[in-house]
């Protein structure tokens, strides 16, 4: 848990210790959030369906991507059957 704290936040480890273990909680979880929300920027869903014809699991992780964009208000669900075949 710490290293992605000092690498990703450039937290030092004096400022890991003086932190509470719920704000470094707090701050691991935000990080994983950002990390999922931004993780298919530049994508789109063509490419992501090439890319799972090799690796199946990245149709999960670009579902996970897309429910967090939706979570945040990124990303608006489509609300028709017509919507999606634009």
């Amino acid at each position: 848990m710490y290293i992605p704290l000092m690498k990703e936040l450039n937290l030092t480890w004096s400022d890991i210790k003086s932190t509470s273990k719920l704000e470094l909680s707090g701050l691991a979880t935000a990080l994983s959030e950002y990390n999922i929300l931004h993780s298919f920027d530049g994508y789109s869903a063509k490419d992501i369906d090439e890319m799972a014809k090799d690796k199946p699991d990245i149709r999960d992780k670009y579902n996970e991507y897309l429910s967090q964009r939706r979570k945040y208000g990124v990303e608006e669900a489509a609300k028709s059957f017509d919507a999606l075949i634009q």
